[in-house]
């Protein structure tokens, strides 16, 4: 039985996460379906913008599966953290902005789920946090390192070192998350902005995911060239021709990925 529900409104797709009676905890299937779904979605170029989202009104995803963790030997351990740490290379590295639709909790590798995506939007009900410590573990899906790039070396050991669980508005304040809003609106929200990224141009989307990923971790100089590298490649396409000729003929452009 499938534990994540695939929507496809090309161009934007809408990945449900369905273990609402556990609170859409990230188990070990749940995890292979959401890996084999960014794989299926990145070989459909007619799709250019993801949503992730929880089932339910109580929970993105309520961290890992802990009864399932429970009794994992260090070699178990090791591989369901890799096995974590894949599928948000994945939506990282992917040529699609992913946003993230937060409806409730988003604890543990729930909040490394979100906080792999481009955006993370909120319901004013969402509570958001690294609690792994009261386990008497650390965050394994790449939450010390996203979480510290997010808000701040600081703010993340606290976040870390307490398991503090933090409401929407304080997410929002430290810049754990991009927006508040009432539940109600959060889909149509995400929706929006999804449309809105869906009409440009798709090489010029990937590229721009590529450039600022690649690039926090080297020297501004050495990021800069990968910028300008991008900026020209980009010179190569349709797509680039097509937008600026639009913009000379006072029209909106088509773009085709190409």
């Amino acid at each position: 039985m499938s534990v994540l529900r695939i929507d496809r409104e090309d161009p934007i797709a809408i990945l449900t996460l369905e273990r609402p009676d556990k609170l859409n905890a990230l188990s070990r299937e749940l995890i292979d379906e959401l890996l084999a779904a960014v794989e299926g979605l990145e070989a459909a170029p007619e799709t250019r913008a993801v949503i992730v989202t929880g089932a339910g009104d109580r929970a993105f995803a309520a961290g890992a599966d802990i009864a399932a963790m429970a009794e994992m030997s260090p070699a178990e351990a090791k591989a369901f953290s890799d096995r974590g740490h894949r599928l948000a290379a994945s939506i990282e590295q992917s040529r699609m902005p992913f946003i993230a639709a937060v409806n409730g909790f988003a604890l543990g590798g729930g909040c490394e789920l979100a906080l792999a995506c481009d955006f993370i939007y909120a319901s004013d009900k969402a509570r958001l946090g690294q609690p792994e410590i009261n386990l008497g573990i650390v965050p394994g899906f790449g939450g010390t390192q996203r979480l510290a790039r997010r808000v701040g070396v600081g703010r993340a050991r606290e976040l870390c070192m307490t398991g503090e669980i933090v409401d929407a508005q304080e997410a929002l304040r430290i810049g754990l998350i991009d927006r508040v809003v009432v539940g109600a609106d959060l889909m149509s929200m995400a929706r929006a902005t999804a449309t809105t990224i869906a009409a440009k141009g798709p090489l010029a989307i990937a590229a721009l995911k590529r450039t600022i990923l690649r690039g926090q971790d080297v020297p501004l100089a050495t990021a800069n060239e990968l910028e300008a590298t991008a900026f020209a490649a980009l010179f190569g396409s349709h797509d680039q021709r097509e937008g600026m000729r639009a913009f000379l003929d006072k029209r909106q452009p088509k773009f085709e990925g190409r």
